[in-house]
């Protein structure tokens, strides 16, 4: 199966959000190049909320470019066979944290489509959550201008309403 056809199936299978799930299917149907971020129509990406419940925090990540605090998560790469295998990919490159990390069960947690500036005009972001072992620890990636451990009720203070609802739903997920 390519990662186009497992795209498709878990948006199918995704039961929230039924609008915006269907303008990723849309999306998807009209750009057989939509996995990528060649395709300037927009291109899914995939992303993971790395969480330790046992400490109740998140690991967020100072993005480079954007200059904000967000999950860890980007583009689709050519060796990527699955939304989770590309969302742990991106978590394990982010974070630094190279082994125990593991995706809550149950599929993605929510999508986000968000602008992006040209040429390409969206990024249709799959979110997932990343548990963290308790004994993990965070290493800063060039990607990043900071990494940092939060406390859930931190959370709404650094980041934008985005990153605030994937944790929400997150944490109804636990």
């Amino acid at each position: 199966m390519s990662l186009y056809d497992d795209a498709v199936l878990v948006l199918k299978e995704y039961g929230d959000q039924p609008e915006l799930r269907d303008v990723y299917l849309e999306h998807l149907a009209a750009h057989p190049d939509g996995m990528y971020k060649p395709c300037q129509a927009g291109h899914l990406t995939s992303s993971a909320l790395v969480i330790d419940p046992s400490r109740g925090q998140v690991l967020l990540t100072l993005h480079r470019k954007l200059g904000m605090w967000l999950q860890m998560g980007g583009h689709c790469e050519a060796g990527d066979t699955t939304l989770e295998a590309a969302a742990l990919r991106e978590a394990r490159e982010e974070s630094g944290i190279e082994t125990g990390l593991t995706l809550l069960p149950g599929g993605p947690v929510r999508l986000d489509r968000h602008p992006i500036p040209a040429p390409c005009h969206w990024h249709l972001d799959v979110q997932y959550a990343a548990l963290a072992p308790a004994d993990a620890v965070a290493e800063i990636s060039e990607e990043s201008l900071d990494l940092r451990w939060f406390a859930y009720d931190e959370v709404a203070g650094v980041a934008d309403t985005s990153v605030v609802r994937l944790l929400e739903n997150t944490l109804k997920r636990l």
